[in-house]
């Protein structure tokens, strides 16, 4: 593995936009994107908030804070040492224009999930990414984990044969009340994700369905080409999406089953993914996430664990400690952002990026997950099966 370091002489200079203040997110980004030493975190507008936004960088310690986004970009531009990429962690209904600017002014951009709040505003980022020749990656970071890495490239390798069922549930209980109810009670960062105009038209898919969709396809390889789905709330009372059951055909034949809800009362994170085919089956759990079950009809389960070296390239690499030493959420989500700045540093090196950041979700896989929303809208509404569009 080639680091930053040796292919450009240099870190990264990373530029922030959002996360600052009580942002569950933002810290995860900078951990995560310091944590394998390919970024160097130099500027930022951490809040919209002109003063909060200065005195949010301040207390961060980045050398240059602004008080917006417009004015980091210019200033930076005119800089020897100025940004290289930005990293966006704001609300769902700014990524648009925040990624719009960066790309303008020829910066590549990671952003959190989901993309945008709707199917054209993301297939118009993705165009602009690729007509400026600029990296676009997306945090979906469960893609992270080296176990799914390693269920990714056990599909691919044939070791479940032809593939025939899936499914994946993502779980939380954060909702199982109605918390609406109290308004002076409900925080800044959850107001925002259940109001419709800022969160966009289905918080449980925006919010938790797009990881689900994304973990799905990245690990099947197989995108998903028909839903029936039953999106909406169970708790009396809420505007807000917070459950969906949608049932699935994939590519190439194989049916699959997603549910996600923000409402199972009790219910911490449980984010799980199985898939079967003609030769066996697979189960991951994010609770266990140092684990693969691997199944075969008539033998006894294997119990693959993360760090081995017999297992698949891609997850060794994706690794950072021997056996038995665990690693999770941090880790994963650092793993998105090495293959970012490894995409990021080969670019700007003239050279290919290595073999394993091409496993980084991108703003294609973004708009991927806006069209599977769209289409979970579509047919709830109607009653019967809708397309997911190509993107």
């Amino acid at each position: 593995m080639i680091s930053v370091i040796e292919l450009l002489g240099r870190r990264l200079r990373l530029g922030l936009i959002g996360g600052g203040g009580a942002s569950l997110i933002g810290p995860v980004h900078r951990i995560a994107a310091r944590l394998d030493d390919g970024f160097e975190l130099v500027a930022g507008v951490l809040s919209s908030h002109p003063e909060r936004a200065l005195k949010e960088a301040e207390a961060l310690g980045l050398s240059r804070g602004y008080s917006d986004v417009q004015t980091m970009l210019a200033a930076e531009a005119e800089r020897p040492d100025g940004i290289d990429a930005v990293a966006i962690m704001t609300p769902n209904d700014s990524h648009q224009a925040y990624a719009e600017m960066a790309l303008d002014a020829g910066l590549d951009v990671i952003c959190d999930k989901p993309l945008t709040n709707d199917l054209a505003s993301a297939c118009a980022l993705v165009a602009k990414a690729r007509a400026r020749g600029l990296v676009f990656c997306l945090t979906h970071n469960y893609s992270g984990y080296p176990m799914l890495r390693e269920a990714k490239s056990a599909v691919a390798a044939g070791e479940l044969g032809t593939l025939r069922l899936v499914q994946a549930n993502y779980v939380q209980g954060s909702l199982g009340s109605h918390v609406e109810g109290n308004p002076e009670a409900i925080t800044d960062r959850l107001r925002w994700r259940l109001d419709p105009t800022r969160g966009g038209l289905s918080h449980v898919l925006g919010d938790i369905g797009t990881h689900a969709h994304q973990m799905l396809t990245f690990v099947t390889g197989r995108r998903v080409e028909a839903v029936l789905a039953d999106v909406g709330a169970v708790i009396p009372g809420r505007v807000a999406h917070d459950t969906a059951s949608v049932i699935l055909r994939l590519e190439g034949g194989a049916r699959g089953v997603m549910f996600v809800t923000k409402a199972a009362t009790g219910a911490e994170n449980a984010l799980t993914l199985e898939a079967y085919g003609e030769e066996g089956g697979l189960a991951w759990a994010q609770a266990s996430a140092n684990e693969l079950r691997i199944m075969r009809n008539a033998r006894p389960a294997e119990l693959r664990t993360r760090g081995l070296p017999t297992l698949h390239p891609y997850s060794r690499q994706a690794a950072r400690l021997p056996p038995g030493h665990p690693e999770a959420f941090f880790e994963a989500f650092a793993n998105i952002y090495r293959d970012f700045a490894s995409l990021v540093a080969a670019r700007r090196a003239g050279r290919e990026p290595e073999d394993y950041a091409r496993m980084a979700p991108t703003a294609a896989d973004g708009a991927e997950g806006l069209a599977f929303i769209e289409a979970c809208l579509a047919s709830t509404a109607s009653g019967t099966w809708a397309t997911v569009p190509r993107v």
